[in-house]
């Protein structure tokens, strides 16, 4: 469920860790903190209407993009286009912390496609 954090930015918990908004002020992009906590990954997923640009700052990912799998460390950044297949994991035991520009025409949530899911949600 998405609740305001204190600072009054959207916040939401899911089952593989969060997601704070930072910026969606404007109509061409957005801008989110996403936590993976350990041994948690999100679904393979795409998008219709959006890309997203990644950029680590803690711990250490495996990222798949179109099944081939990037390691990703504090520092690192990756794009996913348009329409890309997509997948952060976390394999560690610290939390994975990385910075989601998502640009395109439509950011909602409703713009994920799940092909994989390890909590049921796959389409």
């Amino acid at each position: 469920m998405t609740v305001t954090d204190e600072r009054g930015r959207e916040y939401d918990e899911r089952p593989w860790g969060s997601f704070t908004v930072l910026d969606d002020e404007m109509f061409d992009h957005k801008v989110k903190r996403i936590v993976v906590a350990p041994g948690k990954r999100l679904s393979y997923q795409q998008h219709a209407q959006r890309a997203e640009h990644w950029f680590f700052v803690n711990g250490d990912a495996t990222v798949v993009l179109d099944g081939v799998e990037y390691e990703m460390h504090p520092g690192d950044s990756i794009d996913v286009a348009l329409g890309q297949k997509h997948r952060c994991e976390n394999r560690g035991t610290t939390p994975v912390v990385f910075i989601e520009v998502q640009h395109g025409t439509y950011f909602g949530e409703d713009d994920i496609v799940r092909l994989e899911d390890d909590f049921g949600r796959a389409e």
